[in-house]
């Protein structure tokens, strides 16, 4: 079950990847994984961990901290 800050961080990275104009599956293969890899945290099956954030992140030119809340939810 998504509780609500793994909704907001699964929005976040969405809203990150579309920003950098990569599609789920260009992020994918870019992070060294299958090409549905992201899809199925954007479709809900998966929750991100840390590490991937980080390494998405790194792909992304943000940090791992913008994909969370300033303030607890």
């Amino acid at each position: 079950m998504k509780t609500e800050i793994d909704l907001y961080v699964i929005d976040k990275v969405r809203e990150y990847r579309l920003k950098a104009d990569h599609t789920q599956e260009s992020l994918s293969y870019t992070l060294g994984y299958s090409r549905t890899f992201i899809s199925n945290f954007e479709n809900g099956s998966k929750k991100y961990n840390i590490n991937q954030l980080n390494k998405i992140a790194r792909v992304l030119k943000c940090s791992p901290k913008d994909f969370l809340p300033q303030d607890p939810l």
